[in-house]
């Protein structure tokens, strides 16, 4: 089976990228000088705190990791709709951003995913906002929003990655929050779109006090969205509050963010039946509500399922760094997580069948909506189910390291613990057929699910519910050496040592909770993890790097569920090469990974396969400047399959979901105009082919997206900015349907849409 999608060749995008253009180094008014002078220092000056020993700050020219650093100039012009999407733009990492604003699939440098995010972790400061990477039905973008609160990015892959902090041995990617100075400063921005969308971003820093700050900011938005479901499917509000008191001997943060924002779970849709592919909802205002059984005893529950997924809760943290005298430094990272992230899905099942094929079947001699409208036989109908998943979540993480200076050594030993919880709700299936239009009707009561199936939709028709609580923690001593051999060559090494426990209550049903405990499941494991590395200084612009990592991922309350219980150990090689010069700057790694174990449980007819992986590839990261011309680019080349399966037939194919390769070219030009600037940008994605299962039977066709727009600043301090986001309207398909892979359908990137945004600085 062949998945097919609408793309714009290559000779057709290399003649639109001279016109287009990406990043820009400031969207706040600053002299042409100043400017200058921070663009030729920037690699040298750029500090990046994750992969070191509890957060210690250290210039990325001098890392022995790949890490991306994002400033938040770069994520604006990125035009990003969802955190996820800020991954298109780091090197080594496959981001699924179609399902909307939460609930993306990420997966990193080859290492088997298939959904979740489960080699992902997110944090603030540098504090992880979750204590374990995943859950079905929660990654951890889905629980954070981009706005003007943030100052920097950085996401770090592998290497040191599987001994600090939390362990993660994929990618890490942090958000660091601006912070209060001596000068009282803010910017407003209003944006609207073709879709709708109204949103107001503010946010103000200053002085409190001798050497005490402030930031204040945050967002309200509401829109239709792209796949325009009849109502307002994306609305929501974040505030984010810091408070920063620098002291003689250190610094101290406190700060936390409240939100409450949710958008329509985009899913697999029929890719055969004609629908317009950018901007199709099958939810829509007749399918919107829906009453279901909620347990054994017949009681039923209400659900709107314009909530979609999203995120209702805080996340707050302390940041503190103290220099004690004498070499010794101490750092500590606290994160507090509470709040309920939630999903709500009409989910498809099985293929689309005509009218016709279904009064064949049935013997009906009509088919109506429940709202009376009788279909023609060459209209499609379509099984959707209405999905409920309640998610109870709340986390506490902790990173306390103390630090040493001993000759030409930096020594740090450190402890991590964490401790984390889930109480979940889950009904599943409930499927009913429809009328596979936009915002289709249900179909007469008289047609079941089960006509559908009968008729050859390939219809499961199951349900499964679920109540569970989960309650889990970890516990991590670290050790690490930094050693300066000579000023030019210096030795990285860390070990790691983790204690987890895990306690998991289980109780399930068909379609509901039952009543009954089916699982009650106490586990502990321990594993260690250790990672070295050498970094050589050829001259002032040029570094090399080697490293070696071996960490692992344990268990999460859903691996235990489905009686997968293996520590997964990840072991990473990798080297590279990093170049600044005067025009143009380079950071290039060559990885190769193997996996241990891995576990996939996706539901309905594919079952569970566990299997083995390895990866090796390539990451580019680097631009070109002259004058006002800039051109930036990103690529990953990679080959990453399976080397042991319980299915045989599945050994030597490609990972599921990944591409061999992903490219991003972004150029730029600024024309100045008087006291004006206009910086013209553009970013083009080229994405290599995938496959959507396991065994490589369904192929996801490559395709190229393109996105351009104009920022325009001016001398008065108002700034405007139009961005269209997949200019040609490209359906690149990023999955099939992972619940029924045999079934032609398939998510596609959503479709044309343009952005306006008005500021002001001051």
């Amino acid at each position: 089976m062949r998945i097919t999608n609408i793309t714009l060749t290559s000779k057709c995008l290399l003649k639109s990228t001279a016109a287009l253009a990406v990043v820009m180094s400031g969207i706040f008014p600053v002299s042409a000088a100043i400017a200058a002078e921070e663009a030729e220092n920037q690699v040298f000056e750029e500090i990046v705190v994750m992969g070191t020993p509890g957060g210690a700050g250290l210039a990325k020219q001098d890392a022995s990791f790949a890490i991306t650093t994002l400033d938040a100039d770069k994520i604006s012009l990125a035009g990003v709709k969802s955190t996820a999407e800020i991954f298109g733009l780091v090197p080594g990492v496959w981001a699924e951003s179609s399902g909307g604003v939460a609930g993306a699939n990420i997966d990193v440098r080859g290492l088997p995913g298939g959904g979740d995010a489960p080699f992902v972790t997110m944090s603030i400061n540098g504090s992880p906002i979750y204590g374990t990477e995943m859950l079905s039905f929660f990654e951890q973008s889905s629980i954070f929003r981009v706005d003007e609160t943030v100052a920097s990015a950085e996401a770090l892959r592998g290497g040191p990655n599987a001994v600090f902090s939390n362990g993660e041995p994929g990618v890490t990617l942090n958000f660091n929050l601006k912070k209060g100075s001596e000068e009282t400063e803010g910017r407003v921005k209003v944006s609207t779109s073709d879709y709708g969308l109204q949103r107001f971003d503010a946010v103000l820093s200053g002085p409190l006090g001798d050497e005490f700050y402030y930031m204040v900011g945050g967002y309200v938005q509401s829109s239709s969205g792209v796949r325009d479901a009849e109502f307002n499917s994306e609305s929501g509000y974040q505030i984010t509050a810091q408070l920063t008191k620098v002291l003689d001997n250190g610094e101290i943060n406190v700060w936390s963010r409240v939100t409450d924002d949710h958008g329509q779970w985009y899913l697999p849709m029929a890719l055969n039946s004609g629908s317009d592919l950018g901007t199709f909802s099958q939810l829509g205002n007749a399918t919107r509500f829906r009453t279901l059984q909620v347990n054994a005893n017949g009681d039923t529950k209400d659900f709107d399922f314009g909530d979609g997924r999203g995120w209702d809760g805080s996340v707050s943290g302390v940041n503190a760094n103290f220099d004690l005298g004498n070499g010794f430094e101490v750092r500590d990272n606290m994160s507090y997580t509470k709040g309920d992230a939630d999903t709500l899905g009409f989910v498809p099942d099985g293929s689309p069948v005509t009218v016709g094929a279904l009064k064949a079947s049935s013997g009906s001699a009509t088919v109506s909506t429940l709202g009376g409208t009788s279909l023609s036989d060459n209209e499609y109908v379509q099984n959707y189910g209405h999905w409920v998943v309640q998610k109870d979540l709340e986390s506490f993480t902790n990173d306390l390291s103390l630090n040493k200076d001993v000759g030409d050594h930096s020594i740090t030993v450190g402890y991590y613990r964490a401790s984390w919880s889930s109480d979940d709700f889950w009904t599943l299936g409930n499927f009913t057929p429809v009328h596979n239009v936009a915002n289709g009707d249900f179909l007469d009561s008289d047609v079941s699910c089960a006509d559908l199936q009968d008729a050859g939709s390939g219809s499961g028709c199951w349900a499964y519910g679920i109540n569970s609580a989960g309650d889990a923690t970890a516990d991590a001593l670290y050790l690490a050496d930094s050693w300066q051999v000579t000023d030019d060559l210096r030795f990285d090494v860390g070990l790691r040592k983790e204690w987890l426990e895990i306690n998991y209550t289980l109780d399930s049903g068909p379609g509901y909770p039952d009543g009954v405990r089916d699982m009650a499941v106490n586990l502990n494991e321990s594993d260690f993890a250790y990672t070295a590395a050498v970094n050589y200084d050829i001259s002032e612009g040029l570094g090399v790097f080697a490293r070696y990592s071996d960490g692992f991922l344990f268990p999460h309350f859903d691996d235990v569920r489905e009686g997968n219980l293996n520590v997964n150990g990840i072991k990473q090689l990798e080297g590279g090469v990093k170049y600044s010069g005067e025009f143009y700057d380079l950071f290039a790694t060559v990885f190769y990974n193997k996996n241990d174990s891995f576990s996939s449980v996706v539901g309905s007819t594919v079952g569970a396969t566990a299997f083995k992986t390895r990866s090796i590839g390539m990451e580019f990261e680097g631009s070109v400047t002259y004058e006002d011309f800039n051109l930036a680019l990103i690529a990953t080349l990679q080959d990453a399959e399976i080397t042991e399966s319980t299915t045989a037939s599945d050994v030597g194919n490609q990972v599921l979901r990944q591409p061999k390769f992903l490219v991003r070219l972004a150029p730029s030009y600024d024309l100045h105009i008087g006291e004006a600037t206009a910086t013209i940008y553009g970013a083009a994605q080229f994405v290599g082919k995938r496959f959507g299962d396991n065994g490589n039977t369904v192929e996801l066709a490559g395709y190229t997206k393109l996105d351009a727009g104009v920022l325009v600043r001016t001398g008065s301090n108002l700034f405007f900015q139009v961005h269209a986001d997949n200019l040609g309207d490209s359906h690149g398909i990023t999955e099939g349907d992972p619940r029924n892979p045999s079934a032609p359908n398939g998510r596609p990137i959503l479709g044309r849409s343009v952005k306006f945004s008005i500021g002001y600085d001051f």
